[in-house]
């Protein structure tokens, strides 16, 4: 078998073959994890007011520290491109502690310029030992220009009319401190804070797997992040394996639509603990409210 190998490689032909077969493996693999696949998407409601039409959302998900171009200079041309009316950060910017505070102020800062951001922690952020390095965190954040929601909501406001944009923190720093909780019992009680009226909800949120009760709080639209889109996404089948979704999860990558409410998750940007993506592109998601109209509710 080794003198067959060796034979084989002998050839100039087969040797040149081998080394472009190579290279555009190499070419892929960097394409598939470099490039920035934008994701649009629209949303409509009987309760999106006429002033809110056209209303755009960029989220930003699950970037992990990544950085296209020199300071993400790549994904700002492409957040600019799409003209936010607001940016909305569902979590994990960073990866595991010691949070690289310097890095999420100057993506806040950076992000800040273009519209209006508005950010949730993720189980990357949320993993800091104790609140004594987490809360300085999210001060910093808030200082660079987000605001920090976390069982919260506050009023976007064209003219006379309004809507609701709210947001929950990845339940895991609650889990750490108490181990009888569960993440849905943590969530749960941040949407009971922040209680839906007759209003258009959009909540931000870090983990898709929570989309049923998301529906059940009267939420009309959340944005998540965390599956990563499976990280490698098989023909036919989506995604491979998720956190806490485990193989072949059931929200992995789009839109997902229960009763009324409609749970857009995001394939996210950086890498995860497996530090490659496979079909799978960086997905940047852009989506666009819209007044009732005979579409359909998401497509």
């Amino acid at each position: 078998m080794k003198q067959r190998i060796i034979q084989f490689f002998r050839r100039p032909k087969n040797l040149a073959a081998f080394f472009v077969a190579l290279l555009g493996a190499a070419l892929f693999f960097r394409w598939q994890n470099d490039s920035i696949q934008v994701e649009r998407f629209q949303c409509v409601s009987a309760k999106i007011p006429t002033a809110f039409d056209g209303f755009v959302v960029v989220c930003v998900a699950d970037l992990h520290e990544k950085e296209f171009g020199p300071n993400n200079k790549r994904l700002f041309a492409e957040i600019r491109a799409a003209n936010p009316d607001v940016i909305a950060i569902s979590g994990d910017l960073l990866v595991d502690p010691p949070l690289n505070v310097e890095f999420a102020r100057q993506f806040i800062a950076d992000a800040a310029k273009i519209a209006p951001v508005y950010y949730v922690s993720g189980n990357h952020e949320a993993i800091a030992p104790t609140q004594t390095e987490y809360l300085p965190f999210l001060k910093t954040l808030e200082e660079a220009g987000a605001t920090v929601l976390d069982g919260e909501k506050v009023d976007l406001k064209r003219g006379a009319s309004s809507l609701v944009i709210a947001g929950v923190a990845d339940p895991l720093l609650e889990l750490k401190a108490d181990r009888r909780l569960t993440s849905e019992q943590i969530v749960a009680e941040k949407l009971r804070r922040a209680p839906p009226d007759e209003r258009f909800y959009l909540l931000i949120s870090h983990r898709p797997e929570l989309a049923e009760l998301y529906a059940k709080h009267g939420v009309d639209l959340a944005l998540t992040g965390h599956a990563h889109g499976g990280q490698i996404r098989l023909p036919f089948v989506g995604g491979l394996v998720a956190p806490n979704q485990g193989i072949f999860p059931r929200y992995d990558a789009g839109a997902y639509r229960i009763g009324d409410s409609t749970t857009l998750v995001s394939r996210g940007l950086g890498p995860s603990v497996f530090p490659t993506r496979l079909f799978n592109r960086p997905c940047l998601v852009v989506c666009e409210l819209k007044a009732p109209t005979t579409q359909p509710a998401v497509n």
